[in-house]
């Protein structure tokens, strides 16, 4: 390679870096600006927007914000229980449990070259579902993980656990068009979300990996069987 080619070479990798600084410095400012001022939507939510928009059901949309002192502790507690069990101890990622996916995934995948059914899990703290459902898309390459791990770090350096908890009972979607706390509760229960009981929380926490798909099945066991796991696991759970 000839020393010109070298040079062009260095210049576009410079390029690059400065580019993918720039966005680092972007999303920052973004989440910076999240202390003070609510989001008003994310990307998973403009993505779901745009898709009900185009489809034949239309865009119904319901999400009103509810600040963190408005949202019942047993909503706090039963996501925490459900979703996090370390919350307020982690600075962003719970090695262990992405350590654990990592093997469940290695076994399910090698079900999958055997063609038996396989179930693929994820290791992800609160902290990293806002990080993606905020900022990036549900694509899964190493990129896009690895962006995720440094949104996940500047939300815990720039947030409190509190308003990171805020951030994602108010943007988490609870079933398709329904987005944070208040409209789950509204759609759900017919109340607000400050009237929620213990067992009601649980219950609409236990629909979050999967809400689209569970409230096709709203009488299922294992929907009964896990709200009453998590009901039982609420008193253990530390709030920020």
């Amino acid at each position: 390679m000839t020393m010109k080619r070298w040079q062009l070479l260095w210049q576009w990798l410079g390029l690059w870096v400065l580019a993918v600084l720039a966005l680092q410095v972007f999303f920052a400012g973004r989440i910076a600006l999240m202390a003070a001022i609510d989001p008003q939507s994310s990307s998973f939510q403009r993505s779901e927007a745009w898709r009900l928009a185009h489809s034949d059901k239309g865009l119904a949309w319901r999400q009103q914000w509810v600040p963190y002192a408005q949202l019942p502790d047993a909503l706090k507690r039963a996501v925490i229980v459900s979703e996090d069990d370390v919350f307020v101890l982690h600075h962003g990622v719970q090695w262990e449990a992405v350590e654990k996916a990592w093997q469940r995934n290695a076994r399910a995948e090698a079900q999958a070259r055997q063609n038996r059914p396989a179930k693929i899990v994820g290791g992800s703290t609160i902290t990293q579902q806002l990080a993606k459902n905020l900022f990036l898309s549900g694509e899964r390459t190493l990129w896009r993980k690895s962006q995720e791990f440094l949104l996940t770090l500047m939300l815990e350096a720039l947030l409190d656990k509190r308003r990171i908890l805020e951030i994602y009972l108010n943007n988490v979607e609870w079933c398709e068009g329904v987005f944070g706390a208040e409209a789950a509760a509204q759609h759900y229960f017919r109340k607000p979300a400050s009237q929620l009981q213990a067992w009601e929380a649980a219950r609409l926490v236990v629909m979050l990996p999967r809400p689209k798909y569970f409230e096709r099945l709203p009488n299922s066991a294992y929907l009964q069987s896990r709200t009453e796991v998590i009901l039982a696991r609420m008193p253990q759970a530390r709030l920020p």
